[in-house]
């Protein structure tokens, strides 16, 4: 017979023996780690058999781990005296070398006796316990959200970063710092609407000088203001020779460089000095492994002045890892856009590609880039491109000296980098070059003529050239120089 059981124990009394059965209790375990679990269990009767059994589906599959017989065992003889009554504790375990995220969940130890009256009849408790197995998270990124997307000038936009924590059991915790320090977010239970304008707090205001600011950056906005003031145009920075791509790699025959133009310093009156506001939403979604994905949405009124060169950081905090684990990113605008165009000589015909190759600074968020013709449509008839390259089928001798424009924006800034189209003569094949070199040579069309005059020079050329041998040396040396000339 089974009496009731508690959660951690079972308590078997009858009048002719008993049996008390209880599993250790664990703490939660990280996955990797060995586990041992220990069934203890003390009785006075003779040992019949010990079960271990997993849990699963809700406690309606168990599944046989470990079982101990007996009956095919001599390990227990010594309990073959029931005269002679004592009270014996044992202790069954099962361990698990490498514990998996899968092993997570309840165990039940089954234990059985003979009753000390009849071998007929069988006493049996069991204990149970459950497994909490955690795993620190596998991957952490920070992105933006809708991107790519393009720079405002003359409106103020919401911007959000993405935490992605993957991996984790449970749940682990995600915040944001900036320039090291963590930033005081006002939680959100739902996320903003991408298109939604600046959100608003009731907390009071607070000032963004307390930060350490780029000098560079505060005297650009006092001169911004000034020049509003006065009436005057916004200061625009000159582009330094730091900003224009490498020679080495845009210097081709078929471009000109232009200078850079950089824009991403022209900012209205909207933008403000005062540290923004900032709006943190989280969500969690469960994985079929066990595990659960965190994302942790950012977000906050874009000031490009202030964010860019910014140093966001997503940190995590989780009971299975010894110290925090990080990702970090740098909001900066794009700057020096790499051209490159192949091929290195473009001809008439030809399909030419124009591609922006990487820029002189690290990005984030990734740029969008939009290509027009300065002065015209495209090859195409459209007015601009989006795209990082721009393919000119089949390009005609009358785009030679065409310039065009490469837009790179994010919402930290814009720049805006030319090129200029060269285009070579003819389109070159293997069969019209032959051709062509054949034309203008002067040279072959001599020995060609004397070859089908006859062996027989004439007496006299025309021009009033020489005759006879001093005739046929002078072709004999155009004949050599020819070869030369070939070869």
């Amino acid at each position: 017979f089974m009496n009731p059981c508690h959660l951690l124990s079972c308590v078997c009394l009858c009048l002719r023996g008993y049996l008390t059965v209880n599993i250790e209790p664990l703490p939660p375990v990280v996955a990797g780690d060995a586990v041992t679990l220990k069934c203890n269990f003390k009785t006075d009767g003779r040992m019949r058999e010990i079960v271990w059994y997993r849990v699963t589906d809700g406690g309606t599959i168990k599944q046989k781990i470990f079982t101990f017989d007996a009956m095919f065992s001599t390990n227990y003889s010594h309990m073959e005296n029931y005269r002679k009554r004592e009270d014996l504790v044992y202790q069954s375990t099962v361990r698990l070398p490498e514990v998996r995220i899968s092993d997570n969940g309840p165990y039940e130890c089954h234990v059985g006796i003979y009753d000390r009256a009849t071998r007929e009849k069988v006493v049996l408790a069991s204990g149970n316990i459950f497994l909490n197995v955690m795993a620190p998270p596998t991957s952490i990124e920070v992105v933006a959200a809708d991107t790519p997307a393009p720079f405002s000038r003359y409106q103020a936009q919401n911007f959000t970063l993405v935490c992605i924590v993957s991996g984790g059991k449970p749940a682990p915790m995600v915040y944001f710092k900036r320039d090291g320090e963590p930033i005081d977010a006002v939680p959100l239970s739902e996320p903003p609407a991408a298109s939604s304008g600046p959100l608003q707090d009731s907390r009071p205001f607070r000032s963004l000088l307390h930060r350490d600011l780029d000098d560079t950056k505060m005297q650009k906005s006092l001169s911004l203001l000034d020049a509003e003031n006065r009436g005057g145009r916004p200061y625009t920075e000159r582009p330094s020779r730091g900003l224009t791509p490498d020679p080495n790699i845009l210097l081709q025959p078929t471009t000109e460089n232009i200078p850079e133009t950089v824009v991403s310093r022209e900012f209205p009156r909207w933008v403000h000095s005062a540290e923004p506001t900032y709006f943190l939403h989280h969500s969690r979604t469960p994985s079929s492994d066990g595990t659960v994905e965190v994302r942790a949405l950012l977000t906050w009124t874009l000031n490009p002045q202030i964010d860019n060169e910014a140093l966001f950081s997503c940190e995590v905090k989780h009971p299975a890892l010894s110290m925090p684990m990080q990702a970090e990113v740098t909001l900066v605008a794009p700057k020096g856009p790499k051209i490159v165009m192949t091929p290195s000589r473009a001809r008439v015909g030809d399909t030419v590609r124009i591609l922006v190759h990487g820029f002189q600074n690290e990005v984030f968020p990734e740029p969008m880039f939009t290509w027009t013709r300065v002065g015209s449509r495209l090859l195409d008839g459209s007015a601009e491109f989006d795209g990082k390259e721009l393919v000119l089928e089949r390009v005609p001798a009358e785009l030679n000296g065409s310039m065009y424009r490469c837009t790179a924006q994010n919402p930290l800034g814009s720049t805006d980098t030319h090129t200029r189209l060269i285009v070579f003569g003819m389109a070159r094949s293997a069969g019209d070059w032959e051709n062509n070199h054949r034309d203008e040579s002067w040279l072959g069309s001599i020995p060609r003529r004397r070859k089908q005059q006859g062996p027989k020079s004439p007496k006299f050329a025309l021009g009033g050239g020489p005759t006879g041998r001093q005739g046929r040396s002078v072709v004999t040396t155009i004949n050599k120089l020819r070869t030369q000339k070939e070869h």
